[in-house]
């Protein structure tokens, strides 16, 4: 595997691509053509080259993930919004007035920080709260803070367990398993074409669900350091320690996507192994949406070129040894 430096995610029937500043959204119409919009992205952490530092870089690259997310997200959206005309309501009426073009990014950023505060509450704040029950039994704060962890984890798999009853959460799933087949395809030296995508993993080792579970388990670390006494004090210490916990986990997964030992491989399994509820296996016409948003943004023949010399002349073998029809 080589690292490629493209990454991305799924959205509603589609797929955001992203290398370097620039991305692309690729989203199956609901007339089956597929649309494709490129745009361009500054990162803060490229406009600020001291926001770029390790361990600080982390904080902000999540955050610009949740912007160009929410972005991707909105736009996609579009494609499948109720066509009949509903009259706005009053209160519409007066965000649009008072407002006007930046209501969409208004309403986004509301959204962003309602769902942020929902994230700290159940999957922070709730842990501690749940663990706490067990307290008066357990008296080592080692214990204590395992046990928490272990809540947490819990709590994240029923989460993504029920989400994925929904249909459309299904697809996405799917759609984010195309995500990564595309990438892992070009990463091992093979041609982008529907069959060797179809052929490659679901599972990659800078998908942002690793990335969860390295908040979790390096969370438990902490608490295992920091112990205060009261109860608000541990509410407190649970959100001020966000940035942190974040900062390191990301350097983590930083590393371990641009390395292929075999310690690196051993220690990414359990994040692999969480990426089999939030990816499932793609539709070839899925995978051509992922091929669409790839090719927007990313030269990968030049890529392939440079990475992998002769790659055409093995792919060749490879489809001549695939396509016979077992005649002599």
């Amino acid at each position: 595997m080589k690292y490629s430096g493209i990454g991305g995610q799924a959205v509603i029937e589609g797929i955001m691509m992203q290398n370097g500043p620039d991305y692309a959204i690729a989203v199956r119409k609901p007339d089956g053509e597929i649309e494709v919009k490129k745009d361009h992205y500054v990162s803060m952490t490229r406009k600020a080259k001291i926001l770029g530092l390790p361990f600080i870089r982390g904080i902000f690259s999540f955050a610009d993930s949740m912007i160009l997310g929410m972005r991707a997200l909105t736009w996609s959206c579009s494609f499948f919004e109720d066509d009949e005309e509903e009259t706005p309501s009053k209160f519409e009426a007066w965000l649009d007035k008072v407002l006007g073009e930046k209501l969409e990014s208004v309403l986004m950023t509301v959204v962003m920080i309602f769902s942020f505060i929902m994230a700290i509450g159940i999957f922070m704040v709730l842990p501690l709260f749940i663990a706490g029950l067990c307290r008066r039994f357990i008296t080592s704060d080692t214990v204590m803070a395992v046990l928490e962890g272990v809540i947490r984890i819990v709590i994240f798999i029923a989460y993504i367990k029920l989400v994925s009853r929904m249909e459309d959460i299904k697809r996405t799933f799917m759609y984010h398993g195309s995500e990564h087949k595309c990438i892992n395809c070009l990463e091992h030296g093979l041609e982008l074409t529907v069959a060797n995508v179809r052929a490659s993993s679901k599972e990659h080792k800078r998908c942002g669900t690793s990335f969860i579970l390295i908040v979790m388990i390096i969370s438990i670390l902490f608490f295992m350091v920091v112990r205060p006494e009261t109860l608000w004090m541990r509410i407190v210490s649970r959100i001020v320690l966000i940035p942190a916990i974040a900062g390191v986990s990301y350097e983590l997964l930083r590393f371990a996507g641009r390395h292929d030992s075999r310690l690196v491989n051993i220690l990414s399994r359990p994040g692999m192994w969480m990426q089999g509820l939030t990816t499932k296996e793609p539709d070839d016409s899925m995978i051509e949406v992922a091929i669409a948003a790839v090719e927007t943004v990313f030269d990968w023949r030049n890529y392939l070129n440079e990475e992998f010399p002769g790659w055409e002349s093995r792919n060749d073998v490879t489809a001549a040894s695939g396509s016979g029809n077992g005649t002599t």
